[in-house]
Order: structure tokens, then C-alpha cells, then sequence
């Protein structure tokens, strides 16, 4: 489907006025409003990132490591949670609790109108990465920011989508190094850690999981488009 065709069959304001918008370089989502994620409806706007497919991918390969780990109710935190769309999903296909942190005032907005609107209740969180929170889980998934800061990315995405949510520090690791070395802390003994990563970055993530993580299985997936983009570290 073609974005003109998104537009006619999806926006429902002025459609010539959304035309304009798209030639100007703006996101036909953005444009439209909402995107669909997994099967729910999930707002967004300039204050979130737009929903991938590979996100979507991250969210399948997670429920279904989590229906063969855990048999009873699970708590889950979801780390930067953005539009809400991983929270909101797993809620709705796991037996769990879910937090969800981010450190945007109006991401989180957005989120909580995507939970209401979706019909489910997540805990959202403000604050860094995992600094506000003080409980154990079973499960921990992050899409967080992971863009090199000196790459070369598409310029309708860096021109239209928060960088907060792109960019990290130190070649765009910074999150995931942050998110390991402080894991241990609010994850239980049993538990997954499920990160969707940049392509490139999967080897040193690995390695530096083995330093926090050294009983767990660590394992790197691939997408659809063959490339390494998924980061599951498994302790019994």
C-alpha cells in the first residue's frame, strides 16, 4: 500500500490538506494519527516514535518465550515505553502486571490514552531508564533509543521524530549498557530480558551481557529482513 492510498483509506479530515503534509516530508502516521500494532489501535504524534514492524516482531518472539517459561501471572517493565504500544500489547496477550517507564511527560501521555483506548491497565512511570523503580520482575523489554548520534539515518525520520527517543550516547549503547549493569537489581532470578538492537551492535551487547548475566542463555535473532535485531538474555 502506498502512502496515498494509507491516507485515503485511513485519514478522514481533509484530504488535500494531508497531501500537502505528506509532500512536505511529514509521516503519513503522524498524518493519519494512529497506526495499528500488533491488532490495537495506537495513537501517535510527534511526541513518540512510530510503532515498526521489527518492534512488532520483538513483542511475538517475547509472548511466545514467556508462554513457555512461566505458567502463572508474571510482572513485566517495559522500558521506555514511548506510544506504549509493547506494554499495551503483552497485557493483552500475557497474564501479567505491567510498569512502563519513560522519561517524556508527553509520551506518557499519549500511552495513557492508547491504554484507555485499548481497554487495559498499565502502570506508566516517569522517569530515566530503570532509576524509579523499586520491584522485582520476570520480564524486562526495551526498544530504547539507539541511533549513533553521528549516523546517517533517513530524513523524514530525523526530521519529524523525537530525538529522545533515536539517539543515544556512546555510539548508541548507552541505554543498554545502563539498562545490564543495573538489571540485576529489579529482575528476579528467573527472569528474560528482551531488547530489540541495532543491527550492528548485537556482538558487543552479548559480550557485555555475559558480564551481568553470566548463568543466562544470551541469544541474538534475527528479523524478517535477516538481520540481527533481537537481544534475549534467558536466566533459569
Amino acid at each position: 500500500m502506498t502512502e496515498l492510498e494509507y491516507l485515503k483509506k485511513y485519514y478522514d479530515g481533509d484530504i488535500e490538506t494531508a497531501k500537502e503534509r505528506l509532500k512536505k516530508g511529514e509521516p503519513v502516521q503522524y498524518i493519519v494519527g494512529n497506526v495499528d500494532f500488533y491488532g490495537n489501535y495506537i495513537e501517535v504524534n510527534k511526541d513518540v516514535l512510530i510503532p515498526r514492524f521489527e518492534t512488532e516482531e520483538l513483542v511475538e518472539k517475547t509472548i511466545k518465550r514467556c508462554q513457555k517459561k512461566f505458567s502463572n501471572e508474571i510482572d513485566i517493565v517495559d522500558i521506555g515505553t514511548g506510544s506504549g504500544c509493547i506494554a499495551i500489547t503483552l497485557k493483552k496477550e500475557i497474564l501479567c502486571n505491567v510498569d512502563a517507564v519513560d522519561i517524556s511527560e508527553k509520551a506518557l501521555e499519549i500511552a495513557k490514552k492508547n491504554a484507555f483506548k485499548n481497554n487495559v491497565i498499565v502502570n506508566f512511570i516517569k522517569g530515566n531508564l530503570l532509576e524509579p523503580l523499586n520491584k522485582k520482575y520476570d520480564v524486562l523489554i526495551s526498544n530504547p533509543p539507539y541511533i549513533d548520534k553521528q549516523e546517517n539515518i533517513m530524513e523524514i525520520v530525523k526530521n519529524n521524530e523525537p530525538e529522545i527517543a533515536l539517539y543515544a550516547s556512546h555510539h548508541g549503547l548507552s541505554c543498554y549498557e545502563n539498562i545490564l549493569k543495573n538489571a540485576n537489581r529489579i529482575m528476579k532470578q528467573k527472569c528474560l530480558i528482551a531488547f530489540e538492537i541495532g543491527d550492528k551492535q548485537g556482538e558487543y551487547l552479548e559480550n557485555y551481557a555475559k558480564n551481568y548475566f553470566p548463568n543466562a542463555i544470551i541469544t541474538i535473532e534475527k528479523d524478517l529482513q535477516g538481520r540481527n535485531r533481537f537481544l534475549f538474555i534467558d536466566r533459569k
